[in-house]
């Protein structure tokens, strides 16, 4: 296997919902402190579901891809449907993770629960 996927690199180089979000959107912090990757994950809710969203990440390829896709996931999405991402769907998103990259859609699976306690 290469060590990127073709999935991984496009959400790389062409990464989806890049930015901040100003309130009411809710935003949090979420670190992964094995590797020290973060992620700034933001969103608004319009009644139940994901109206706009946004993330920054402070780390490696597989980490600000992974961020990409989840971001691109959320889009639409209510509460309940959130509440569903693992860590494998992320995975399945960028094409396979290297055993060494995995930490990446695990942060944004983290990410996304913090993100929910944070507007229950």
């Amino acid at each position: 296997m290469a060590l990127h996927s073709p999935q991984l690199l496009e959400h790389f180089q062409n990464p989806r919902n890049v930015g901040k979000l100003e309130p009411p959107a809710v935003t949090i912090h979420a670190e992964n402190p094995a590797c020290g990757d973060s992620m700034r994950l933001g969103a608004r809710l319009e009644g139940d579901r994901v109206a706009e969203v946004r993330y920054q990440v402070r780390g490696c390829t597989a980490s600000i891809a992974a961020g990409s896709a989840l971001t691109a996931w959320m889009e639409g999405k209510s509460r309940a449907e959130l509440a569903t991402l693992t860590p494998a769907m992320i995975e399945e998103a960028l094409g396979e993770l290297q055993p060494a990259s995995k930490h990446a859609a695990i942060l944004c699976a983290d990410a996304l629960k913090q993100w929910l306690v944070a507007v229950s």
